[in-house]
C-alpha cells in the first residue's frame, strides 16, 4: 500500500486516540453501522483533503465500511496528528499522505498523490484538492461524480468557480448545513480556538481585551466563549448587519484601526486576507498576541509585519516573538495558521460528529444522484440535515413532539384566520 506518514511506530498510540474520539461520535457510529450492512459506496474511490485528526479518522472508517476506497491528504501543513495518520495506515489500511509540518512542496505532492488515485468523489476542507484538480488536471476533473466542501473559505472559492463557469462537477456545501455551521462553526470554533490560544500562551483571558475579527458563525462562537472566560470582547466587521448584531449582543464594535490600540489578544475568523495589516501592527501595544482561526494563513499579513520587524525568535513552541523597530513586541501564534489545530486538537469530537455525519450522508447522496446534479454548488439537502439532527437527538436520548394531522392541515392551508 502506497502512503507517506511520519512513523508507523506511532500507530498504536493513534489507534487509542481514534477510539477515544469515537466514543463521542454516536451519529457517525449509527451511520457506519448502516453503511456496513448496505455498502452504498461499493466500488467508489474517495479522495479526501482534510485535517488528519481523530475525528477525520472516524469519517474515513465510516466511508470504508460503506464499501469505498479512501485516500487522504492533509488540508493544512500543521493540522496533521502523525499518530492518527500512522494508525489509519497500519490498523485500517487507509492510505494517508500527510506529515505534520510538511513544507509547501510536500503538501502539494501529497494532494497530487491522492489525485493520482483518480477519485470518483472529493471531500475537501478549503478547496485545495478541487482547485488543484481543476488547475492541473481538468480532463480528470470531468470524470469526477461530485464532491463535498467542509469550510466557509472553501465554499467561497467554489462558488466563485461556479460563477465563472469553470466548475467541472457538482459540489455539496456541507458548511451550509444547519447541523454543521450552527454547531461546528459556533461551538466547535469557539471552544477549540480558545483552547489553542491558551495552550500556546498560558495567559489569563479574564480582564483582557480580546479582539475578534469577523462576526460570522465562527466569530460568534469565539466572542461568546472569550466573554465567558471574562475577557472584554471587541468585534471588528465589514458587514453592517453582522456589526449591528454584535452591538445588540453587547460587544464593543469598532474598526480594526481603533481596536489595534487597545487589544491584548487578536484572533481573525473572516475567511479573507490581510485582515490585520502593517498599519494595525504599528498601533498595537507591547506584548499583543495575534492568532488566526480562519482556514488559510493569509488573514494576518506576516509579510507586512516582517517589514517593520528588526528580529524574530521562537519564544514558546507555537509562539513567535516579532520585535518591532521601536522595541515593541508582537507575538504571533502558530505561524498565522489555524490556531485551534496547530496549537490544540481542533474541534471536540461531539461537534465534529454532526459535521462528518453530513459528509458521509452527502457522499452517499452524490453516489445515488450524480446523474441528476449540475456543475454547481448545492446546499445540503434538507432531509440530510434533519436526519443528522434526528440521529443526534436519538443518541442523546431526547424525544420531541410530532405534528398532529390537524396541525399539518393548519400549516398547509390559508382558510383559517383570527
Amino acid at each position: 500500500m502506497e502512503y507517506h506518514v511520519k512513523d508507523l511506530n506511532l500507530a498504536d498510540e493513534g489507534l487509542k486516540l481514534i477510539e477515544w474520539a469515537e466514543m463521542d461520535m454516536p451519529v457517525l457510529r449509527q451511520i457506519r453501522e448502516r453503511f456496513s450492512k448496505e455498502k452504498p459506496l461499493k466500488g467508489i474511490r474517495i479522495g479526501g483533503c482534510l485535517h488528519i485528526t481523530t475525528e477525520t479518522a472516524n469519517l474515513a472508517r465510516t466511508l470504508k465500511e460503506g464499501g469505498a476506497e479512501v485516500y487522504l491528504c492533509a488540508s493544512n501543513p500543521l493540522s496533521t496528528k502523525d499518530e492518527v495518520a500512522a494508525a489509519l495506515v497500519k490498523h485500517f489500511e487507509i492510505p494517508v499522505f500527510a506529515i505534520r509540518g510538511e513544507d509547501r512542496d510536500t503538501y502539494y505532492s501529497h494532494i497530487k498523490a491522492v489525485l493520482d488515485k483518480e477519485p470518483h468523489i472529493t471531500i475537501d476542507d478549503g478547496a485545495d484538492l478541487v482547485s488543484t484538480l481543476h488547475r492541473e488536471r481538468p480532463e480528470q476533473a470531468d470524470k469526477v461524480l461530485g464532491g463535498t466542501e467542509e469550510t466557509t473559505t472553501g465554499v467561497i472559492r467554489l462558488r466563485a468557480m461556479a460563477k465563472d463557469g469553470v466548475l467541472r462537477y457538482p459540489i455539496i456545501a456541507v458548511n451550509d448545513a444547519l447541523t454543521k455551521h450552527l454547531f461546528d462553526n459556533r461551538y466547535g470554533t469557539g471552544q477549540s480556538t480558545l483552547d489553542g490560544i491558551l495552550r500556546a500562551t498560558n495567559r489569563l483571558l479574564a480582564g483582557s481585551v480580546f479582539v475578534v475579527a469577523g462576526f460570522g458563525w465562527c466569530g460568534k462562537g469565539l466572542a461568546m466563549r472569550a466573554r465567558g472566560m471574562g475577557a472584554r470582547v471587541v468585534v471588528t466587521e465589514v458587514d453592517p448587519l453582522k456589526a449591528l448584531e454584535a452591538v445588540m449582543e453587547g460587544y464593543l464594535v469598532m474598526p480594526m484601526e481603533e481596536a489595534a490600540k487597545i487589544g491584548d489578544f487578536f484572533c481573525t475568523v473572516t475567511g479573507n486576507k490581510a485582515v490585520i495589516r502593517k498599519e494595525h501592527f504599528l498601533k498595537m501595544k507591547d506584548g499583543a498576541i495575534v492568532a488566526n482561526s480562519g482556514h488559510f494563513d493569509v488573514e494576518i499579513d506576516l509579510k507586512g509585519l516582517r517589514e517593520i520587524t528588526k528580529s524574530v525568535r521562537q519564544i514558546r513552541r507555537e509562539v513567535e516573538e516579532y520585535t518591532l523597530e521601536d522595541g515593541r513586541r508582537i507575538y504571533v501564534l502558530s505561524q498565522g495558521r489555524l490556531v485551534n489545530l496547530a496549537s490544540a486538537e481542533g474541534h471536540p469530537s461531539g461537534v465534529m460528529d454532526m459535521s462528518f455525519a453530513n459528509q458521509a450522508l452527502c457522499v452517499e447522496y452524490i453516489v445515488k444522484n450524480s446523474e441528476k446534479l449540475e456543475k454547481k454548488v448545492y446546499s445540503v439537502p434538507e432531509e440530510i440535515d434533519k436526519e443528522v439532527a434526528r440521529l443526534k437527538l436519538n443518541a442523546m436520548g431526547i424525544k420531541i413532539d410530532t405534528l398532529t394531522e390537524e396541525q399539518k392541515k393548519y400549516l398547509s392551508s390559508w382558510e383559517e384566520g383570527t
